[in-house]
């Protein structure tokens, strides 16, 4: 059984949303596919009797093992035009990934092999997230998102997870790409704002901004610790 481009294609989107949902929508997922209610529930209904998903009713749709493999080679096609637009073709981060939709359609095996050695046989997109090798496995990285690490940790940026325009030009306008390595000086309680030692300049962001932060801790710090609470008299 041999899935098409297409379903390749849908198998990876599904693969990115599950990462942050247990069961992915049909309405979730038609907000990142181009593509008609009715050519999602197609999709779906082939990917499903294929064995590449399960489909609940009114709670949505996760891959299979079989459905994760074929999701592999679309999302190495993407991360890897994403890394080749930023670095040979010099695009802005920000657009990459919508760029990177189009782009790859028109790509072969052996473009995508020129591709990948011109752009330095990356491991990574520019926003962080593993490429999975030609063979299909997709490397592992063991990161966190920083609204969970306490304050007092060293941090290293991981991945920004996040395709949007204003969020991504900000975050590299304050120099907060992946590999960057930074202090948490202190987090605020009750999704405040985050204080962020780093060379040259620290920042303040708030907690929006940081949702798309994933980090890796070389050092995790003690935490902020509420005051006490004190009975009135």
């Amino acid at each position: 059984m041999t899935a098409s481009p297409a379903m390749q294609r849908y198998a990876a989107e599904i693969y990115r949303l599950q990462q942050d949902h247990e069961q992915v929508p049909l309405s979730l997922l038609s907000s990142h596919v181009d593509s008609s209610a009715q050519a999602i529930s197609s999709m779906v209904k082939r990917l499903q009797k294929d064995g590449y998903l399960v489909h609940e009713p009114y709670r949505g749709v996760r891959l299979t093992e079989a459905g994760e493999k074929i999701a592999m080679p679309s999302l190495r096609r993407h991360r890897l035009t994403e890394v080749f637009l930023v670095r040979v073709m010099k695009y802005d981060w920000a657009t990459a990934h919508d760029l990177a939709d189009t782009f790859e359609k028109g790509i072969n095996d052996q473009i995508e092999d020129r591709m990948d050695e011109l752009a330095g046989y990356p491991t990574r997109c520019p926003h962080g997230e593993p490429i999975p090798s030609k063979a299909g496995v997709m490397p592992e990285v063991r990161d966190e998102a920083l609204v969970n690490v306490p304050s007092g940790s060293d941090c290293v940026v991981s991945r920004v997870r996040t395709h949007d325009l204003d969020k991504l030009r900000y975050i590299a306008e304050i120099g907060l790409v992946p590999g960057t390595p930074f202090h948490l000086l202190s987090c605020a309680p009750f999704k405040g704002p985050l204080k962020l030692e780093m060379k040259p300049h620290d920042h303040i962001i708030g907690y929006e901004l940081s949702q798309s932060l994933w980090v890796e801790v070389s050092k995790r710090g003690a935490g902020n610790k509420l005051p006490p609470k004190t009975l009135s008299k």
